[in-house]
This record gives structure tokens, C-alpha cells and sequence, in this order.
């Protein structure tokens, strides 16, 4: 049976999930927004047949086997509720939540009513952390005990950051870790494991702001294995495009040390030999992340199709957000904090 997807929100990242279903090859049958006009405006220049501004509407008219719900946090919990409660299974936007308890209640009711909830969370499916997580299993580095990553995003300075793309940033009380950081969190998870402990300290560098915009976080892994974050979003790095990869990233083992530059390209050092580039498909340049995105969708697609492994399901992806609450205790703790203490036992 072809799937049929309809689509929840109508803001600026809308029309990256747009374009990833279109290369999917499955096009979205209806888009909802309680903005009529902007649904219509993103409808028609991506070839979505039809908007609606209730939801209970499009699901009757549209009987969607999947849903996308591209909504800011606080808009998402009734509408994945809905979905689930008719057991559509859903693909929820991040952050996930308004809140932890919220993530939790959604988790908890998807699992009651055994309907697929996945956290549209794209960065490990970038075709440069795919390619890392290749190499890693293929043995390239040997023993892998490090990784990091510097973001520089450009876009936080002054008193119009973020008003031409995301103006609510300005007014997050939590920002670059929850908005942003928390991509990092779930790629270090994917590429080192699970994280045993966290040690943070935040910034809020623009006064124009209500959050923090930098951050240094050290994560602890099995194995004495570290994953780094160093952030923020005022200065840039050397990119044509600083938007695509939003900064660089070394993994480091006992063979060698794998960077990624800017530009996503990606370049090995073998231990005590010259550096050289490591040569991959490093996808799209005109799609977010590299098609992302896309890559995503295909991937839950398999899943509802063939049963295919699952990943970032909603239990898993909860995960990341025990290791985000543990961020901002650390800070405010000014300590090194266990996850036991910050993760529900089974």
C-alpha cells in the first residue's frame, strides 16, 4: 500500500520535510496549519494537493497512514495525541516536548496503544556522521576514545538575532542546548554510546536574549571514552555554507583521527602519517544537512513497511533529553553530574 502522509505545521522548517518526502518519493496528500494563507503559500510551492486549518478534518478527509508534525514544542502534544489516539503513527518535530513530562506523556501513550512515535531528530542521519559511523565499524580508527565538536552557527549576534528565520530563539529561556546542543547529544550517543556523566557550563553571550547561546559540555562514556561540545551561535567557521554541517568535528582513536571541516568533507590521519581526504557521497548541497531530512523519512518508512530496526523512537530518544536535563543541572550545580540520578530505572 502506497503511504499517505499529511503534514502539521506550516513554519520554517517545514519546507525541509516537504522537500525530504518529495525525494522519498512520496509526496505529502495535505498540509494543516491554523494559518490559512502560509499553509496555502507552502502548499503551493510544494505541490501539496490540499490545506486544511483543523485537524480532525484533514485526518477524516485524508485517512494518513503517517503524520508529520512540524510544530514548536509547546503546539505538539495535543496533535501527536490525536494521531496516536486514532493509531496513526507519527514523526514529532524537536525539541520534543514543551517539557520532559510532556515527552514522557507522549512516549507513554504511544507505547500504550502500540503505535510508532519517532523524534524527528536528523543530524546521525547526515551522510557525514553515517560515513563516521561506517568507519568506526569497519575499524578505520581502532579503538575509538574521543570525539568533538565546535558549532559556530553565525547567526546569534545583535538585537535581530534570529528574527528573520526563528524569532521565538530570542525568547527560549533555554536555547542552545535544548534547541541545538541537544543534535550533538544524540550523535555522540550514536557514534560512543551512552552517556555515564556530564559535566557543563553555559553563556548567554547576546544580551538580547533569554537563554544561553554558548556552551562547553563534556560527556563520559564507557570505555574512557569523551565527546566534547563546544558552541555558539555568534561566531562562524569557515564554510561556503555555514548552515550545512554548523561547524566542524574531529573522532579520535587509536588508529587515527577523523575530521570533518565546514564543507563536510572528511579527512583521516592515520597515526603518525600524513592526513589525507576521505572521499564519500556527502549528498545534496541544496537540501538541509545534506538530505537528512530525506534520509529519515526512507528510514521510518522501512520501519512501518517491513518492520525494519527503529531508530530515535520516542523511548529511545527520551534518552537525550535525561542527558539535556543533566546539562543544565551541571551548570547550575557547578559539578559533574552521574545520569543515573537523572535517568528513570526500569
Amino acid at each position: 500500500m502506497t503511504p499517505r502522509i499529511a503534514m502539521v505545521g506550516a513554519g520554517y522548517f517545514a519546507q525541509f520535510q516537504l522537500e525530504g518526502w518529495a525525494d522519498a518519493g512520496v509526496p505529502v496528500q495535505a498540509l494543516c496549519d491554523l494559518d490559512p494563507a502560509r499553509a496555502q503559500a507552502l502548499a503551493a510551492r510544494h505541490g501539496v494537493p490540499c490545506t486544511y486549518t483543523d485537524l480532525a478534518t484533514m485526518l477524516d478527509a485524508v485517512q494518513p497512514t503517517l503524520l508529520d508534525v512540524v510544530l514548536p514544542p509547546a503546539a505538539q502534544q495535543p496533535v501527536v495525541e490525536a494521531a496516536l489516539e486514532r493509531r496513526i503513527p507519527v514523526i514529532c518535530q524537536k525539541p520534543f516536548g514543551d517539557d520532559l513530562a510532556q515527552a514522557e506523556a507522549m512516549t507513554t501513550l504511544a507505547e500504550q496503544l502500540k503505535t510508532p512515535l519517532v523524534v524527528h531528530e536528523n543530524f546521525r542521519f547526515t551522510p557525514w556522521f553515517r560515513e563516521c559511523r561506517r568507519l568506526i565499524d569497519a575499524g578505520l580508527l581502532g579503538r575509538v576514545f574521543g570525539a568533538s565538536f565546535r558549532l559556530r552557527t553565525g547567526d546569534g549576534q545583535g538585537p535581530r538575532a534570529y528574527l528573520d528565520r526563528q524569532p521565538y530563539f530570542q525568547t527560549m529561556p533555554r536555547l542552545l542546548v535544548r534547541e541545538t546542543g541537544v543534535h550533538f547529544i544524540d550523535t555522540f550517543r550514536y557514534l560512543l554510546g551512552e552517556v555515564r556523566s556530564v559535566t557543563a557550563r553555559l553563556r548567554r553571550l547576546n544580551p538580547a536574549i533569554a537563554g544561553e547561546d554558548a556552551a562547553l559540555v563534556q560527556l563520559e562514556f564507557d570505555d574512557a571514552r569523551t565527546g566534547v561540545f563546544d558552541g555558539n551561535r555568534l561566531n562562524d567557521h569557515v564554510a561556503a555554507d555555514p548552515r550545512r554541517t554548523l561547524g566542524e568535528f574531529w573522532l579520535e582513536g587509536e588508529g587515527g583521527v577523523l575530521r570533518m571541516d565546514g564543507d563536510a568533507r572528511l579527512w583521516f590521519k592515520p597515526h603518525q602519517a600524513p592526513e589525507y581526504e576521505h572521499v564519500y557521497d556527502a549528498g545534496p548541497t541544496n537540501r538541509a544537512f545534506g538530505g537528512a531530512c530525506g534520509r529519515l523519512q526512507v528510514h521510518v518508512l522501512a520501519h512501518l513497511h517491513s518492520g525494519a530496526p527503529l531508530e530515535n523512537c520516542a523511548r529511545d530518544y527520551l534518552q537525550n533529553l535525561y542527558v539535556q536535563e543533566a546539562v543544565y543541572a551541571s551548570h547550575a550545580q557547578g559539578r559533574t553530574l552521574s545520569l543515573a540520578d537523572f535517568t528513570p530505572s526500569s
